[in-house]
This record gives C-alpha cells, sequence and structure tokens, in this order.
C-alpha cells in the first residue's frame, strides 16, 4: 500500500469521495459547490451498504479496498463522506496512504455552541453512535450539555430506495425524532450523510424552534484548506464527475437522476 502512496499527484488531480451508497452525496455537492473547479471521483460501495449495520472491522476492510482503488485512480485528497467509515478507518487510512483525508463525523461542536436548552439530540447509525471517535468527540465538544444518542434503523435504507418525502419516511422520521423533543432537545445533528436528503422531514416534524445542523459546509472548507496548504487546489477548469458504484449500476444511476442529474453514467466497481 505504501507504494501507492507515493505516486505524484497535482493540482488537476482529481479529488475522491466515498459511501456506503448515496449518503455522500450530500458530502460532494458541498464540494462541487465550493471547489467547481475539481474533478472528483465517487464511490459507492453500494452492494454492502448500509455500513451503518456492519462490524466495524468489515467496513474497515472495505475502507482500504476504495481508498486503494481510488489512489490508482490518481486522486490527490480523499474524503471518507460516512459517518461510519470515518469512525471506524479514519486513523487506519491516514497510517496506510500517504494523502490527505478529510472525514465527517456528527456536528457536536456547533451543536453544543447553538443549544439554549442544554439538550442535544444526535440522529446516527448504531455503529456511529458506538464508535471510540464519538466518545471522544463527545467529552471533547460537548461541555455540559445533554446528549441524547438515537440509532435510526432503517433510515439510510429508506433514503437509498428514492423514499425521501412518503408517508413511510416520514412516520419513521417521527419514531426518532420525538422522543429527543420529549427530552428537551432543541438542536438536532444529522450523523449520518444520508440523513441531509430528509433534512426538511426533520425539521417539519422538529418544528421552527429547533435547529438542525449538518456539517457538508465545514467538510468542504476543511478539505479546500488542506489542498491550499499542499498548492494542490485546482485553479481553474470546469470540474467533472466521474461515479463509481459496487451495486447494480442501473439501479444507481435511476437514484442518481434524482438526487444529483440526469443521464449521469455509472461504472461497476472492479472489485
Amino acid at each position: 500500500m505504501q507504494s501507492r502512496s507515493a505516486r505524484r499527484v497535482s493540482e488537476n488531480s482529481p479529488i475522491g469521495v466515498f459511501d456506503s451508497g448515496v449518503g455522500g452525496l450530500t458530502i460532494l455537492r458541498a464540494v462541487r459547490e465550493a471547489l467547481p473547479h475539481e474533478d472528483l471521483v465517487y464511490v459507492a460501495d453500494s452492494a454492502h451498504l448500509p455500513y451503518g449495520q456492519k462490524p466495524a472491522e468489515f467496513v474497515l476492510g472495505r475502507a482500504i479496498a476504495i481508498t486503494g482503488f481510488m489512489v490508482e485512480q490518481g486522486v490527490k485528497a480523499v474524503v471518507v463522506a460516512c459517518n461510519t467509515a470515518t469512525a471506524a478507518a479514519l486513523g487506519t487510512l491516514r497510517t496506510r496512504f500517504g494523502l490527505p483525508f478529510i472525514g465527517v463525523e456528527p456536528a457536536v461542536k456547533p451543536a453544543a455552541s447553538a443549544t439554549r436548552s442544554g439538550v442535544i439530540g444526535v440522529l446516527a447509525t448504531p455503529t456511529t453512535l458506538a464508535s471510540e471517535r464519538l466518545r471522544v468527540l463527545l467529552d471533547r465538544f460537548a461541555g455540559n450539555a445533554r446528549v441524547l444518542q438515537q440509532p435510526c434503523t432503517g433510515l439510510a435504507e429508506h433514503i437509498e430506495r428514492g423514499d425521501m418525502d412518503d408517508e413511510a419516511t416520514e412516520a419513521l422520521v417521527r419514531v426518532f425524532v420525538e422522543p429527543l423533543l420529549a427530552a428537551g432537545a432543541d438542536v438536532i445533528v444529522l450523523g449520518c450523510t444520508h440523513y441531509p436528503f430528509v433534512a426538511h422531514i426533520v425539521q417539519r416534524v422538529a418544528g421552527p424552534h429547533v435547529t438542525v445542523i449538518e456539517n457538508g459546509a465545514a467538510v468542504a472548507r476543511e478539505l479546500a484548506r488542506q489542498l491550499a496548504v499542499r498548492g494542490i487546489r485546482k485553479p481553474s477548469g470546469s470540474g467533472r464527475q466521474i461515479f463509481w458504484f459496487s451495486g447494480a449500476p442501473a439501479d444507481a444511476e435511476q437514484i442518481l437522476a434524482r438526487l444529483w442529474a440526469p443521464n449521469v453514467r455509472v461504472q461497476s466497481l472492479p472489485f
């Protein structure tokens, strides 16, 4: 793996972004908005979703394999656009590959600053909530706030099917959000990159006096900073996107037509 990391990159090299499915598109969109000149390689491990209900060792293995593939595509930086994969693999990826890595994690720090009631709700996958990385994050930034951790089993699967406005999805969101409101939460953190696709439902259920926080813009800013520090930020040009999925390309193209753009072509991940 070290030999892969030694490959030369330049400002014209693409940026790699990966997730277990389409959730990472929320991060990809923020990166596209912040860095419009950059070429982007997006990998969705859709044959193995959801990561949030898989053992951490499995997620680590897939993260290493996907990163190795993206390094072979010549990427200059990697965004781990999945809270579960960030918790399971980010440290190992940084050690193994000689590239800048940007992970995602629940936005506990801004939530602690925003709460007035002192109660914060975190919506996330079971694996993310059980991670050491989240525990450290809470110890460091939660302060005196009471943090309610709500596992959202099944929500990412609804989103992967494109069910982001139907009654069943809203009913599921209510099951997860209403206990947080009953406990006094006035800030809700979307701790999975899939969940911003249903942020409008979370906000509707929570009401106008509850703040709903996601972290796509913060991830994009950190990526831009790291590229600038290394002198590899692309200054001009029209950025393009290449999509790789480990699941069926036809299914991927159908959901991308809804969530990204029409007529997107998907390539099959070769492992």
